[in-house]
């Protein structure tokens, strides 16, 4: 064997071990909510948010997975619940196989969420820039890095997403495009907390579900 092909199998030796890791990994364990729950930003706090993660993804045949909505909180006078402290520490891949992000660092630096990959548990487009209507607005409460906001006097999560009337909450773009933000989890702030100022807004009270295990 000359010292070239030696070399080549040499770096595969190395590079095979972490890529057949991440095959086996590569089950669904994100997705964007096909459906809101239909109250606005009320969303029954994070429990009620984490039980419907679960029934989607369980309907949708993922099952023994332990799912946690992508959802930030607030609290008085210190700062609330991070959505990036709730959803383990990856890989996570889409409905269709694809790998969204590794760890929390590349999912927040450089995720692989653009249209395409942003799916629904059944591995379904979600309606997004050039679709009527647009439905791209994804319930967050968080900052860019996945941290919650600290306390300020504005709302950033419909009251813990609690509330279905008066209140904002902060929201990404799964696909990445309008007004120039291409953020996909702190876009903009909404008109309000009701399932139809969330419509007017731009969204239909949706939001992401990352597998936490």
């Amino acid at each position: 064997m000359n010292l070239l092909k030696s070399s080549a199998l040499a770096l595969s030796l190395l590079v095979l071990p972490a890529t057949a890791g991440l095959a086996a990994d590569a089950k669904m364990g994100f997705f964007v909510t096909s459906v809101g729950m239909g109250d606005g930003a009320n969303l029954g706090g994070l429990d009620g948010a984490d039980a419907y993660c679960t029934k989607l993804a369980t309907a949708a045949g993922s099952t023994g997975r332990q799912w946690r909505a992508y959802l930030s909180t607030e609290a008085d006078g210190k700062r609330g619940i991070s959505a990036r402290n709730r959803i383990g520490d990856g890989p996570w891949y889409n409905a269709n196989g694809e790998l969204i992000a590794v760890d929390l660092d590349q999912l927040h630096l450089n995720p692989n969420i653009i249209k395409r990959t942003a799916v629904d548990e059944t591995g379904k487009p979600v309606k997004g820039r050039g679709d009527k209507p647009n439905e791209h607005d994804l319930l967050t409460g968080s900052m860019a890095d996945g941290t919650a906001y600290f306390p300020d006097d504005k709302d950033h999560t419909c009251s813990n997403w609690t509330s279905n009337g008066d209140g904002s909450a902060q929201v990404g773009h799964h696909d990445r495009h309008g007004g120039g933000n291409t953020s996909w989890n702190s876009a903009h702030g909404s008109r309000g907390c009701s399932q139809d100022a969330l419509t007017k807004t731009g969204g239909a009270g949706l939001f992401m579900c990352f597998a936490a295990d």
